[in-house]
């Protein structure tokens, strides 16, 4: 399984609403239940009607688009980083995981996936 760094810092945030949210940038990731509004965002595009933001994240994709009958792709990179007390953030599109990281945390996550066997493409 190959792994696609992502060069941008990311804010895991919750909005007051999704007005002032960019849709139109490279990464935006939003979630809404009965509770709150979310949304994960670079971190020079948070909007101003945030409620709370968590800075600090760095991000990474398993490369490719993942089949819905793949089982357990998510969970053993999950495993792994717990294994080794590494927390994650993680978000799912249609066709793949994106997994993100405290930076002060990232790189040493990554030395120990490559450790384990997955490949990183830039």
């Amino acid at each position: 399984m190959e792994i696609r760094k992502i060069h941008q810092e990311f804010s895991v945030c919750q909005v007051e609403d999704y007005s002032l949210v960019n849709l139109d940038s490279k990464y935006s990731f939003i979630g809404k239940t009965d509770e709150e509004k979310s949304l994960v965002c670079i971190t020079g595009e948070v909007p101003s009607n945030v409620i709370q933001r968590d800075d600090g994240w760095k991000a990474f994709s398993i490369k490719g688009v993942l089949d819905f009958s793949l089982v357990g792709i998510l969970a053993k990179i999950a495993t792994i980083l717990a294994d080794n007390n590494i927390s994650i953030f993680a978000v799912s599109t249609y066709n793949t995981d994106y997994v993100l990281i405290k930076k002060e945390n990232y790189q040493r996550g990554l030395e120990i996936l490559k450790s384990m066997g997955y490949e990183f493409a830039d």
